[in-house]
């Protein structure tokens, strides 16, 4: 069977893009991509209620971000647009094909109020669910025309047999049956004319070629009526393949409570998009070897959605955040400089040598904001206790700290230049000459100008991007402090 592979991402712009939307795309987009197909956008805006006007810029924006370029969409026409639903829908196109089914008897006009089908709620399980009764089905053709002359507001109904069952199968979850007296007489058509997300995602996928469809596992339980009304229009049915659901850590859906539900959400925090791509990728699918970083490219490749997990998918932030700090490591240092800037900035005001702070802390770190506890101390020096002084590897304590900074602050005032290697010189002709070991000399040097028993570089790189004036100064201060 050799069949050119269409996938498409038909997200509804509700907001910011959720994880899992995220993924639904990724992988329809690997899908294709893989096969040497097409991979194409579609915007889903018929829920009229949470539509918001923004957020079809965010699902731009992060398709161009993440790299998921699609082939067609609505602003790369493939032939088969409209590629918005609200515009197929002034086109017709969904009445038009629900009056199809009329005609064969496979949909009809449900006139029944409010009130009606409010009398018509069972509870099956504890949960109250209203079964269609057909009612409308056995209209006679002279009543159906009378009521729409009237302007009866109604709605269109899939006629689903009572007897028999519905096969379905997923390419994850294997053959699915189902009892055709559990599927409801679904609505086709709303009583504003709009289509239901289920009928116009059908007439959809079918008229626009698609022939793998990648969603959610939620959507597994409409699947089956689904494939009636593919049955009821005489179409081929599409590969279907649906994704394992993601959890927190709590095993809880990922909710936009947990505060990285979403892809603005992540970069905001200070992730990468490569990272929050690769490790997407990784929720719900493993490759043969186990491996975990991928570039896009890579993925591509790789990428066998029958490698896809039924089991669902836990979003450990710990591990992101890991795999964001091989992303930062292996990154060309000028994009790191340009990502970290703005970080850098917002802790430190000097006229320092950013570049040479950012390289510190480039192999250093997760995300980004993690840099700025790291390097605050360069804009001013912290409160300290001098027990700090006090490292049985360095052999220093308070009161040896005091000598050798005394013993290094006229070495350090008499430096014409005042570079990591002058400063490294130094110290090294020091340790020979004043007999004091190179770790107990630097250890009071750098607690003197940071403040802090951890810092991103050594004390001579720390007193390069310092500079003369402040390294004396923060080096004075220590001994004043040391010497109280």
């Amino acid at each position: 069977m050799n069949m050119q592979v269409r996938t498409r991402f038909a997200p509804s712009p509700t907001g910011r893009m959720h994880v899992g939307n995220l993924r639904t795309a990724l992988y329809a987009y690997l899908i294709a991509k893989h096969a040497g197909g097409t991979f194409m956008l579609r915007i889903e805006d018929t829920d009229q209620e949470r539509y918001m006007e923004e957020a079809t810029e965010i699902i731009y924006r992060t398709l161009e971000k993440t790299g998921l370029k699609h082939d067609e969409g609505p602003d790369k026409d493939g032939g088969v647009g409209p590629y918005v639903q609200s515009e197929r829908q002034a086109q017709g196109i969904y009445m038009k094909y629900a009056k199809m089914l009329i005609e064969k008897g496979e949909a009809y006009y449900c006139f029944c109020t409010k009130e009606r089908l409010e009398s018509l709620k069972t509870s099956i399980g504890g949960k109250e669910i209203t079964v269609y009764d057909k009612h409308c089905l056995h209209l006679s053709k002279e009543e159906i025309e009378a009521n729409l002359a009237a302007g009866i507001p109604y709605v269109i109904r899939q006629n689903v047999p009572a007897e028999g069952t519905t096969k379905f199968v997923d390419e994850i979850y294997g053959e699915i049956e189902v009892p055709n007296a559990e599927l409801d007489d679904m609505i086709l058509i709303k009583s504003d004319g709009y289509p239901t997300y289920n009928f116009a995602n059908v007439v959809d996928d079918h008229t626009m070629g698609i022939t793998h469809v990648v969603r959610g596992n939620e959507y597994l339980s409409s699947a089956p009526k689904y494939n009636r009304l593919y049955e009821a229009f005489g179409w081929e049915v599409p590969v279907y393949i649906h994704c394992p659901l993601i959890t927190d850590e709590n095993h809880a859906k990922l909710s936009k409570r947990s505060g990285h539900s979403s892809f603005e959400d992540l970069l905001e925090q200070g992730f990468v998009t490569e990272a929050i791509v690769n490790y997407v990728a990784l929720l719900g699918w493993c490759p043969e070897d186990n491996r975990e970083i991928f570039s896009l490219e890579e993925l591509v490749k790789e990428f066998d959605y029958h490698h896809i997990s039924k089991s669902p998918a836990v979003f450990d932030i710990q591990k992101l955040k890991w795999m964001n700090g091989e992303y930062l490591k292996a990154m060309d240092f000028d994009r790191f400089y340009e990502e970290a800037l703005p970080y850098i900035r917002s802790v430190i005001h000097k006229d320092l040598d950013l570049k040479k702070i950012a390289a510190m802390v480039k192999t250093r770190i997760e995300i980004y904001p993690d840099l700025c506890p790291m390097i605050v101390f360069f804009e001013e020096m912290p409160e300290y206790d001098t027990q700090i002084y006090t490292n049985k590897k360095a052999k220093t304590d308070p009161e040896i700290a005091l000598n050798v900074l005394k013993v290094m602050l006229p070495e350090l005032e008499a430096l014409d230049t005042f570079d990591n290697d002058s400063l490294f010189a130094m110290a090294t002709r020091c340790k020979d000459e004043k007999q004091i070991k190179m770790n107990t000399m630097m250890w009071p040097l750098r607690i003197a100008v940071s403040g802090k028993s951890v810092t991103p570089a050594g004390a001579t790189e720390i007193m390069e991007v310092l500079g003369r004036e402040e390294t004396l100064r923060r080096v004075r201060n220590a001994i004043d402090k040391l010497s109280k």
